[in-house]
Protein backbone atom coordinates (compact mmCIF):
# COMPACT_ATOMS: atom_id res chain seq x y z
CA UNK A 1 0.00 0.00 0.00
CA UNK A 2 1.40 3.22 -1.30
CA UNK A 3 0.38 6.08 1.25
CA UNK A 4 0.57 9.95 0.56
CA UNK A 5 -0.71 12.94 2.30
CA UNK A 6 -2.79 15.45 1.09
CA UNK A 7 -3.44 18.74 2.05
CA UNK A 8 -7.21 19.61 2.86
CA UNK A 9 -7.68 23.02 4.66
CA UNK A 10 -6.00 23.36 7.27
CA UNK A 11 -4.92 19.78 7.61
CA UNK A 12 -4.20 16.63 5.40
CA UNK A 13 -5.94 13.43 4.41
CA UNK A 14 -4.48 10.13 3.88
CA UNK A 15 -4.56 8.96 0.53
CA UNK A 16 -3.93 4.84 0.29
CA UNK A 17 -3.19 3.26 -2.92
CA UNK A 18 -2.23 -0.78 -3.67
CA UNK A 19 0.70 -1.68 -4.66
CA UNK A 20 -0.05 -3.28 -8.58
CA UNK A 21 2.20 -4.46 -10.91
CA UNK A 22 0.41 -3.03 -13.61
CA UNK A 23 -0.30 0.82 -12.22
CA UNK A 24 2.50 3.51 -12.75
CA UNK A 25 2.24 5.62 -10.06
CA UNK A 26 3.80 9.08 -10.37
CA UNK A 27 3.27 12.00 -7.85
CA UNK A 28 3.66 15.61 -9.53
CA UNK A 29 4.91 18.49 -6.79
CA UNK A 30 6.56 21.26 -7.43
CA UNK A 31 10.35 20.78 -7.04
CA UNK A 32 11.30 20.72 -3.05
CA UNK A 33 13.43 23.92 -2.85
CA UNK A 34 14.32 25.10 0.71
CA UNK A 35 13.22 28.74 1.42
CA UNK A 36 15.20 32.22 1.61
CA UNK A 37 17.27 31.69 4.99
CA UNK A 38 16.60 35.11 6.23
CA UNK A 39 13.41 35.96 4.30
CA UNK A 40 13.31 39.43 6.11
CA UNK A 41 17.17 39.74 4.83
CA UNK A 42 15.89 38.12 0.78
CA UNK A 43 12.98 40.93 0.54
CA UNK A 44 15.91 44.06 2.25
CA UNK A 45 17.99 43.07 -0.05
CA UNK A 46 15.59 43.26 -3.37
CA UNK A 47 14.42 46.51 -1.86
CA UNK A 48 18.14 47.37 -2.11
CA UNK A 49 18.91 46.72 -5.47
CA UNK A 50 16.19 48.43 -6.54
CA UNK A 51 15.46 51.53 -4.53
CA UNK A 52 11.59 53.02 -4.21
CA UNK A 53 11.43 56.82 -4.86
CA UNK A 54 9.08 59.08 -3.58
CA UNK A 55 6.10 60.46 -5.38
CA UNK A 56 3.71 62.98 -4.58
CA UNK A 57 2.24 63.23 -0.63
CA UNK A 58 1.02 60.08 0.16
CA UNK A 59 1.31 56.38 -0.90
CA UNK A 60 -0.94 53.83 -1.51
CA UNK A 61 -0.45 50.04 -1.05
CA UNK A 62 -2.19 46.81 -3.50
CA UNK A 63 -2.93 44.04 -1.03
CA UNK A 64 -3.80 40.75 -1.52
CA UNK A 65 -7.15 39.33 0.47
CA UNK A 66 -7.21 36.32 2.81
CA UNK A 67 -7.73 33.81 -0.57
CA UNK A 68 -3.67 34.42 -1.62
CA UNK A 69 -0.95 32.96 0.96
CA UNK A 70 0.67 36.90 0.68
CA UNK A 71 3.60 36.61 3.16
CA UNK A 72 2.45 39.79 4.32
CA UNK A 73 4.37 39.62 7.90
CA UNK A 74 7.55 39.42 5.96
CA UNK A 75 7.28 41.39 2.93
CA UNK A 76 5.46 44.77 4.37
CA UNK A 77 7.62 46.13 7.41
CA UNK A 78 11.02 46.76 5.29
CA UNK A 79 8.53 48.38 2.46
CA UNK A 80 6.43 50.28 4.77
CA UNK A 81 9.86 51.37 6.65
CA UNK A 82 11.28 52.75 3.64
CA UNK A 83 8.11 54.70 2.67
CA UNK A 84 8.67 56.18 6.16
CA UNK A 85 12.34 57.14 5.38
CA UNK A 86 11.29 58.37 1.83
CA UNK A 87 9.23 61.23 4.29
CA UNK A 88 5.46 59.72 4.04
CA UNK A 89 4.03 59.70 7.69
CA UNK A 90 1.95 56.17 8.35
CA UNK A 91 -0.82 58.02 8.49
CA UNK A 92 -0.50 59.39 4.44
CA UNK A 93 0.56 55.17 3.88
CA UNK A 94 -3.04 53.08 3.13
CA UNK A 95 -3.21 49.71 2.41
CA UNK A 96 -5.83 48.64 0.00
CA UNK A 97 -7.21 44.90 -0.03
CA UNK A 98 -7.23 44.29 -3.34
CA UNK A 99 -10.06 41.95 -3.70
CA UNK A 100 -11.17 42.07 -7.22
CA UNK A 101 -14.88 40.74 -7.81
CA UNK A 102 -14.17 39.01 -4.46
CA UNK A 103 -16.25 40.18 -1.68
CA UNK A 104 -15.05 42.97 0.40
CA UNK A 105 -13.52 42.22 3.25
CA UNK A 106 -14.74 43.29 6.83
CA UNK A 107 -12.80 45.38 9.33
CA UNK A 108 -12.45 42.41 11.64
CA UNK A 109 -11.07 40.32 8.83
CA UNK A 110 -8.05 42.50 8.24
CA UNK A 111 -5.64 40.45 10.74
CA UNK A 112 -6.04 37.94 8.88
CA UNK A 113 -3.84 39.27 5.88
CA UNK A 114 -2.26 42.39 7.72
CA UNK A 115 -0.40 41.71 10.98
CA UNK A 116 -1.69 43.69 14.09
CA UNK A 117 1.13 46.26 14.70
CA UNK A 118 0.73 47.33 11.04
CA UNK A 119 -3.15 47.41 11.77
CA UNK A 120 -2.48 49.77 13.93
CA UNK A 121 -0.08 51.75 12.39
CA UNK A 122 -1.21 52.05 9.17
CA UNK A 123 -5.14 53.37 7.63
CA UNK A 124 -6.18 49.85 5.89
CA UNK A 125 -9.54 50.03 4.29
CA UNK A 126 -10.88 47.12 1.41
CA UNK A 127 -11.88 47.54 -2.29
CA UNK A 128 -15.24 47.06 -3.15
CA UNK A 129 -15.61 46.59 -7.29
CA UNK A 130 -19.25 47.75 -7.32
CA UNK A 131 -19.03 50.96 -5.15
CA UNK A 132 -19.48 53.30 -8.14
CA UNK A 133 -18.70 56.45 -5.94
CA UNK A 134 -15.35 54.99 -5.07
CA UNK A 135 -14.05 54.41 -8.65
CA UNK A 136 -12.18 56.74 -10.99
CA UNK A 137 -12.84 55.87 -14.85
CA UNK A 138 -9.78 55.97 -17.08
CA UNK A 139 -10.40 55.40 -20.37
CA UNK A 140 -10.34 51.99 -23.07
CA UNK A 141 -7.79 49.82 -23.46
CA UNK A 142 -6.70 48.42 -27.19
CA UNK A 143 -8.93 45.38 -26.79
CA UNK A 144 -11.91 47.49 -25.75
CA UNK A 145 -11.73 47.24 -21.84
CA UNK A 146 -12.83 50.22 -20.05
CA UNK A 147 -11.23 51.11 -16.99
CA UNK A 148 -11.94 52.56 -13.65
CA UNK A 149 -9.81 52.17 -10.55
CA UNK A 150 -10.10 52.78 -6.62
CA UNK A 151 -10.22 56.52 -5.68
CA UNK A 152 -8.08 55.80 -3.12
CA UNK A 153 -5.78 54.30 -5.37
CA UNK A 154 -5.42 57.02 -8.38
CA UNK A 155 -5.45 60.03 -6.04
CA UNK A 156 -1.82 58.49 -4.16
CA UNK A 157 1.26 60.18 -5.46
CA UNK A 158 3.02 56.59 -5.27
CA UNK A 159 1.35 53.57 -6.09
CA UNK A 160 2.87 50.20 -4.87
CA UNK A 161 1.78 46.43 -5.25
CA UNK A 162 3.00 43.45 -3.29
CA UNK A 163 2.05 40.02 -3.94
CA UNK A 164 3.40 36.57 -5.11
CA UNK A 165 4.43 35.58 -8.59
CA UNK A 166 2.28 32.15 -8.90
CA UNK A 167 0.59 30.30 -12.14
CA UNK A 168 -2.75 31.39 -13.46
CA UNK A 169 -5.05 29.06 -15.31
CA UNK A 170 -6.17 32.07 -17.93
CA UNK A 171 -3.49 34.93 -16.85
CA UNK A 172 -0.36 32.54 -17.65
CA UNK A 173 0.80 34.29 -14.23
CA UNK A 174 -0.09 36.55 -11.10
CA UNK A 175 2.17 38.87 -9.77
CA UNK A 176 3.37 42.05 -10.99
CA UNK A 177 0.68 45.17 -11.66
CA UNK A 178 -1.93 42.28 -11.53
CA UNK A 179 -2.98 42.45 -8.37
CA UNK A 180 -4.16 46.05 -8.36
CA UNK A 181 -5.08 46.02 -12.47
CA UNK A 182 -7.47 43.61 -11.47
CA UNK A 183 -7.42 43.87 -7.31
CA UNK A 184 -8.26 47.09 -6.90
CA UNK A 185 -10.31 48.44 -10.81
CA UNK A 186 -14.37 48.46 -11.16
CA UNK A 187 -16.23 45.29 -11.78
CA UNK A 188 -16.68 45.76 -15.49
CA UNK A 189 -12.90 46.49 -16.11
CA UNK A 190 -12.44 42.78 -14.59
CA UNK A 191 -15.54 41.25 -16.11
CA UNK A 192 -14.43 42.51 -19.86
CA UNK A 193 -10.63 41.44 -19.08
CA UNK A 194 -11.94 37.89 -17.73
CA UNK A 195 -14.16 37.96 -20.90
CA UNK A 196 -10.73 37.13 -23.03
CA UNK A 197 -10.21 33.86 -20.98
CA UNK A 198 -11.84 31.58 -24.15
CA UNK A 199 -9.13 33.09 -26.00
CA UNK A 200 -6.42 31.53 -27.53
CA UNK A 201 -3.04 32.13 -26.02
CA UNK A 202 -5.29 32.58 -22.43
CA UNK A 203 -3.62 29.99 -20.43
CA UNK A 204 -1.64 28.83 -18.07
CA UNK A 205 2.10 29.06 -18.19
CA UNK A 206 2.21 32.44 -20.89
CA UNK A 207 2.57 35.64 -20.87
CA UNK A 208 3.93 37.57 -23.83
CA UNK A 209 1.25 36.50 -25.96
CA UNK A 210 -1.27 35.87 -23.64
CA UNK A 211 -4.17 38.21 -24.98
CA UNK A 212 -5.51 38.29 -20.75
CA UNK A 213 -2.20 39.08 -19.03
CA UNK A 214 -1.26 41.60 -21.69
CA UNK A 215 -4.36 43.34 -21.36
CA UNK A 216 -3.87 43.57 -17.43
CA UNK A 217 -0.67 44.97 -18.29
CA UNK A 218 -1.66 47.76 -19.93
CA UNK A 219 -4.73 48.58 -17.82
CA UNK A 220 -1.79 48.93 -15.02
CA UNK A 221 0.06 51.45 -17.29
CA UNK A 222 -3.40 53.41 -17.33
CA UNK A 223 -4.05 53.07 -13.76
CA UNK A 224 -0.07 54.06 -12.90
CA UNK A 225 1.41 51.56 -10.85
CA UNK A 226 4.92 52.38 -9.89
CA UNK A 227 6.44 49.91 -8.18
CA UNK A 228 6.14 46.11 -7.25
CA UNK A 229 7.38 43.73 -4.21
CA UNK A 230 6.92 40.37 -5.28
CA UNK A 231 7.35 36.98 -4.09
CA UNK A 232 8.12 33.59 -5.71
CA UNK A 233 7.27 31.20 -2.67
CA UNK A 234 7.95 27.08 -2.04
CA UNK A 235 5.25 24.59 -1.81
CA UNK A 236 5.44 25.17 2.01
CA UNK A 237 4.51 28.84 1.19
CA UNK A 238 7.96 30.09 2.19
CA UNK A 239 9.66 32.83 0.70
CA UNK A 240 12.62 31.64 -1.99
CA UNK A 241 12.95 34.68 -3.97
CA UNK A 242 11.63 38.29 -3.54
CA UNK A 243 11.96 40.54 -6.27
CA UNK A 244 11.29 44.57 -6.41
CA UNK A 245 11.57 47.45 -8.48
CA UNK A 246 9.72 48.05 -11.97
CA UNK A 247 6.40 45.81 -12.33
CA UNK A 248 7.41 44.40 -15.99
CA UNK A 249 11.08 43.87 -14.70
CA UNK A 250 9.64 42.35 -11.94
CA UNK A 251 7.52 39.74 -14.30
CA UNK A 252 10.60 39.46 -16.51
CA UNK A 253 12.98 38.38 -13.70
CA UNK A 254 10.32 36.66 -11.49
CA UNK A 255 8.72 34.15 -14.18
CA UNK A 256 12.06 32.10 -14.93
CA UNK A 257 12.07 31.76 -10.72
CA UNK A 258 8.91 30.50 -11.00
CA UNK A 259 8.60 27.83 -13.45
CA UNK A 260 12.38 26.22 -12.32
CA UNK A 261 10.03 25.42 -9.18
CA UNK A 262 6.81 24.79 -10.43
CA UNK A 263 7.26 23.10 -13.92
CA UNK A 264 6.45 19.51 -14.29
CA UNK A 265 6.96 18.00 -17.72
CA UNK A 266 4.96 14.56 -18.45
CA UNK A 267 5.52 12.09 -21.59
CA UNK A 268 2.26 10.97 -21.46
CA UNK A 269 -1.46 11.48 -19.99
CA UNK A 270 -3.37 9.72 -17.33
CA UNK A 271 -6.18 7.70 -16.37
CA UNK A 272 -6.61 8.92 -12.91
CA UNK A 273 -5.66 11.84 -11.46
CA UNK A 274 -6.00 12.60 -7.37
CA UNK A 275 -5.65 16.64 -6.84
CA UNK A 276 -5.76 18.47 -4.51
CA UNK A 277 -5.19 22.87 -4.58
CA UNK A 278 -2.90 22.78 -1.72
CA UNK A 279 -4.81 23.24 1.11
CA UNK A 280 -5.78 26.56 2.85
CA UNK A 281 -6.23 29.25 1.72
CA UNK A 282 -6.02 27.56 -1.87
CA UNK A 283 -9.46 25.35 -1.46
CA UNK A 284 -11.43 28.40 1.14
CA UNK A 285 -14.13 27.82 -1.35
CA UNK A 286 -14.55 26.41 -4.76
CA UNK A 287 -13.87 29.54 -6.66
CA UNK A 288 -10.01 28.85 -5.77
CA UNK A 289 -10.10 25.28 -5.79
CA UNK A 290 -11.39 24.84 -9.50
CA UNK A 291 -7.78 25.71 -10.38
CA UNK A 292 -6.47 22.45 -9.24
CA UNK A 293 -9.23 20.78 -11.61
CA UNK A 294 -7.97 22.91 -14.62
CA UNK A 295 -4.24 21.99 -13.96
CA UNK A 296 -5.32 18.16 -13.23
CA UNK A 297 -6.93 18.02 -16.96
CA UNK A 298 -4.07 19.28 -18.86
CA UNK A 299 -2.47 15.79 -18.41
CA UNK A 300 -5.41 13.61 -18.23
CA UNK A 301 -6.50 11.26 -21.36
CA UNK A 302 -9.91 12.00 -22.89
CA UNK A 303 -12.15 9.60 -20.17
CA UNK A 304 -10.31 10.09 -17.05
CA UNK A 305 -11.10 10.27 -13.83
CA UNK A 306 -9.98 13.28 -11.71
CA UNK A 307 -10.75 13.37 -8.08
CA UNK A 308 -10.67 17.11 -6.59
CA UNK A 309 -10.36 16.98 -3.09
CA UNK A 310 -10.71 20.76 -1.71
CA UNK A 311 -12.24 21.43 2.43
CA UNK A 312 -13.79 24.63 0.80
CA UNK A 313 -15.29 25.78 4.17
CA UNK A 314 -16.77 29.20 2.79
CA UNK A 315 -18.66 26.62 0.31
CA UNK A 316 -18.82 28.19 -3.69
CA UNK A 317 -17.04 31.60 -2.99
CA UNK A 318 -19.53 32.64 -5.40
CA UNK A 319 -23.23 33.61 -4.88
CA UNK A 320 -23.73 34.70 -8.49
CA UNK A 321 -22.48 31.19 -9.93
CA UNK A 322 -24.93 29.55 -7.40
CA UNK A 323 -27.79 31.84 -8.36
CA UNK A 324 -26.78 30.64 -12.43
CA UNK A 325 -26.74 27.47 -11.86
CA UNK A 326 -29.96 26.81 -10.17
CA UNK A 327 -31.79 29.59 -12.23
CA UNK A 328 -31.38 27.27 -15.33
CA UNK A 329 -31.25 24.06 -13.18
CA UNK A 330 -29.02 22.40 -15.58
CA UNK A 331 -29.18 18.45 -16.26
CA UNK A 332 -25.49 17.72 -17.85
CA UNK A 333 -22.17 19.91 -18.14
CA UNK A 334 -23.08 20.53 -22.10
CA UNK A 335 -25.74 21.85 -21.57
CA UNK A 336 -23.69 24.57 -19.09
CA UNK A 337 -21.09 25.30 -21.90
CA UNK A 338 -24.75 25.89 -24.25
CA UNK A 339 -26.13 28.57 -22.66
CA UNK A 340 -22.89 29.98 -21.29
CA UNK A 341 -22.17 30.55 -25.03
CA UNK A 342 -25.30 31.99 -25.80
CA UNK A 343 -25.18 34.56 -22.67
CA UNK A 344 -21.60 35.59 -22.46
CA UNK A 345 -19.38 36.49 -20.33
CA UNK A 346 -19.93 37.13 -16.57
CA UNK A 347 -18.01 36.76 -13.06
CA UNK A 348 -20.09 33.69 -12.15
CA UNK A 349 -20.94 31.82 -14.67
CA UNK A 350 -17.68 31.92 -15.73
CA UNK A 351 -16.76 29.65 -13.36
CA UNK A 352 -19.22 27.16 -13.81
CA UNK A 353 -18.45 27.44 -17.69
CA UNK A 354 -14.12 26.61 -16.36
CA UNK A 355 -15.94 23.24 -14.82
CA UNK A 356 -17.60 22.11 -17.39
CA UNK A 357 -15.44 22.96 -20.13
CA UNK A 358 -13.02 20.38 -18.60
CA UNK A 359 -16.00 17.68 -17.23
CA UNK A 360 -17.02 17.04 -20.50
CA UNK A 361 -13.48 15.79 -21.18
CA UNK A 362 -13.03 13.74 -18.31
CA UNK A 363 -14.58 12.53 -15.24
CA UNK A 364 -15.16 14.50 -12.25
CA UNK A 365 -15.02 12.93 -8.34
CA UNK A 366 -15.49 15.77 -6.08
CA UNK A 367 -14.46 15.34 -2.20
CA UNK A 368 -15.14 18.17 0.17
CA UNK A 369 -16.77 19.82 3.06
CA UNK A 370 -19.62 21.09 0.90
CA UNK A 371 -23.10 19.65 1.32
CA UNK A 372 -23.84 17.20 -1.10
CA UNK A 373 -26.63 18.82 -2.09
CA UNK A 374 -24.90 21.56 -3.34
CA UNK A 375 -22.30 19.56 -4.75
CA UNK A 376 -24.76 17.53 -6.84
CA UNK A 377 -26.71 20.74 -7.97
CA UNK A 378 -23.33 21.85 -9.36
CA UNK A 379 -22.88 18.36 -11.01
CA UNK A 380 -20.00 17.82 -9.22
CA UNK A 381 -19.89 14.11 -8.79
CA UNK A 382 -19.73 14.28 -4.92
CA UNK A 383 -17.80 11.32 -2.85
CA UNK A 384 -19.03 11.10 0.18
CA UNK A 385 -15.18 10.41 1.07
CA UNK A 386 -11.90 10.24 -0.09
CA UNK A 387 -11.29 6.51 0.40
CA UNK A 388 -14.75 5.99 -1.51
CA UNK A 389 -13.91 8.14 -4.42
CA UNK A 390 -10.73 6.33 -4.73
CA UNK A 391 -12.18 2.67 -4.28
CA UNK A 392 -14.85 3.27 -7.00
CA UNK A 393 -12.00 4.80 -9.14
CA UNK A 394 -9.33 2.01 -8.51
CA UNK A 395 -12.41 -0.40 -9.42
CA UNK A 396 -13.31 0.81 -12.92
CA UNK A 397 -9.00 0.84 -13.90
CA UNK A 398 -7.80 -1.96 -15.84
CA UNK A 399 -4.65 -3.61 -15.64
CA UNK A 400 -2.40 -1.51 -16.90
CA UNK A 401 -3.03 2.34 -15.99
CA UNK A 402 -1.20 5.10 -14.97
CA UNK A 403 -2.41 7.31 -11.85
CA UNK A 404 -1.28 10.84 -10.74
CA UNK A 405 -1.42 12.46 -7.81
CA UNK A 406 -1.33 16.08 -7.76
CA UNK A 407 -1.20 17.44 -3.94
CA UNK A 408 -0.31 21.33 -5.00
CA UNK A 409 -1.57 21.42 -7.97
CA UNK A 410 -3.33 25.20 -8.11
CA UNK A 411 1.01 25.85 -7.99
CA UNK A 412 1.71 23.28 -10.53
CA UNK A 413 2.68 23.93 -14.14
CA UNK A 414 1.98 20.30 -15.62
CA UNK A 415 3.68 20.45 -19.45
CA UNK A 416 2.66 17.30 -21.12
CA UNK A 417 4.91 16.51 -23.75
Amino acid sequence: MRTYSLPYGRASLDLRLPDHPGWEVCALAPRAVAPAPDPRAAVEAALDAHPISARGASAVVAINDKTRPVPHAVLLPPLLGRLERLGYPPERITLLIATGTHTPMRDDEFPTVVPPEILARYPVFSHDCDDASALVPLGVTAAGVPVSVNRWWREAGLRVVVGNIEPHQFMGFSGGVKSAAVGLTGRATINANHAMMTAPGAEINRYDDNPCRQDVEEIGRIIGVDYALNAVLNDHKQIVHALAGAPLDVMARGIPLLRAIYEVWVDEPFDLVIVTPGGWPKDINLYQAQKAFAHATMIARPGATVILVAECPEGTGSAGYERWMAEHGFQSHAAVLEAYAAEGYRIGPHKAWQIARDATRVNLVFVSAMPQELSERLLLNPAPSLDEAVRRALAALSERVRIAVMPFANATIPVLT
